[in-house]
């Protein structure tokens, strides 16, 4: 699904590129005849990638998962909108649903963003700062109801300014059977039922790529800045501020190989967040920073991420990719505010290409941690 011709950061796969639908169709019809993309740029034209599976997470255990990538362009000069969707149910008892969209309006003259969940999340706690111990974590158990919606305008080329609004709500919280005989670091820093953080948000946007689900160079840029008020009905008034920086490099230059690069910091500014709202190892936009580690694993007050990734084709068709990548992590020890640990994460994985056209790939990633850490991690679209 992409344009013809098109600079790096755009879909320039090669006429003979395969995917699970040209081979489903080889294997059912014995025709080896693969799909052509006809459509090029034209705009309604929608390309799905819809997935059935049952899967393993640190974070879950075993799932079973429906997910769907619905990908399409607004108009012949518009960057690649996509809209991602799942169901999931998990060993742990967990019900997760979200609904994340990247919309560009006619011409990229707006950006749309959302990003919607709501999540029944029995689930692992480790308490604060940057160097918690790997034997500390305990369960712990909630309901989220996630509203976050930006509508973003183009100001100059591949630059946009926008407004936010941003809306959590998480109630039944709980903690079950913490460590006996202490308080624990949740009960320390303020543990209630329920807790509203309710606010608007302000949005820099620099992206220079032509394909957000798998960019193939290109650069990106967003700085995003939330006050939360109480006159709008957020439990107390707090500030935070995140930074998400990507670069996408084609190497070698002529190949279809691609180093990226990701930084992503994120920061209270002023206030005290929820404890579950605070800065948190796995808890990013699409849940995917430091590979290697359980979601949740490190928390504070502000955090600190590095990753690099290389991604390459094992078949020269593309059905079969590759990837090999490592990320440091670091958050502000509780009280002195100071960094003062790096938790390093590498790992391997595949990817097979599920439409050739949006470029979408499932991702199935082993990732290994610091002190005995590790597990697979599974995407629809690239992590970054």
């Amino acid at each position: 699904m992409g344009r013809p011709q098109s600079p790096p950061g755009g879909n320039d796969h090669a006429p003979a590129d395969v995917d699970l639908v040209d081979l489903g169709r080889s294997l059912l019809r014995g025709t080896t005849t693969n799909r052509q993309d006809s459509s090029h740029q034209t705009s309604g034209k929608l390309h799905i990638s819809a997935l059935p599976v049952v899967g393993y997470t640190l974070q879950t255990g075993f799932a079973g998962v429906l997910s769907s990538n619905f990908a399409f362009y607004t108009s012949d000069k518009a960057n690649i909108s996509s809209i991602l969707t799942s169901v999931t149910y998990t060993q742990y008892k967990q019900i997760i649903f979200p609904i994340q969209a990247d919309i560009w309006t006619k011409g990229n003259r707006y950006n749309i963003v959302t990003d919607w969940r709501c999540l029944k999340y029995p689930s692992l706690t480790y308490g604060l700062g940057g160097n918690s111990s790997a034997d500390s974590g305990y369960d712990i158990d909630y309901a989220y109801l996630r509203l976050h919606q930006a509508i973003l305008r183009k100001v100059t080329r591949d630059i946009y300014l926008g407004l936010g609004y941003d809306l959590d709500y998480l109630w039944d919280i709980r903690e079950i059977d913490p460590p006996p005989g202490k308080s624990t670091d949740f009960q320390r820093y303020g543990l209630h039922n329920s807790e509203i953080a309710s606010g608007i948000s302000l949005h820099f946007l620099y992206d220079s790529r032509r394909n957000q689900i798998n960019p193939a160079g290109g650069g990106y840029a967003s700085i995003s800045y939330r006050p939360n008020f109480t006159v709008l009905g957020s439990d107390a008034n707090w500030q935070s501020l995140i930074l998400d920086l990507r670069k996408y490099i084609r190497w070698p230059d002529r190949s279809q190989n691609v180093l990226a690069l990701w930084s992503y910091d994120w920061l209270t500014t002023g206030g005290a967040p929820p404890y579950l709202l605070l800065p948190s190892t796995g808890w990013d936009a699409y849940g995917n920073t430091a590979r290697g580690y359980i979601q949740g694993r490190f928390r504070s007050r502000n955090m600190l991420y590095l990753e690099t990734e290389y991604r390459f084709r094992i078949l020269s068709n593309g059905l079969v990719g590759g990837v090999v990548f490592g990320n440091a992590q670091s958050f502000a020890d509780e009280g002195s505010n100071h960094f003062t640990r790096l938790q390093p994460g590498y790992g391997t994985g595949l990817r097979i290409s599920l439409n050739k056209f949006s470029r979408t790939n499932l991702c199935i990633d082993y990732g290994w941690g610091a002190h005995g850490s590790g597990g697979f991690f599974v995407n629809l679209g690239e992590v970054f």
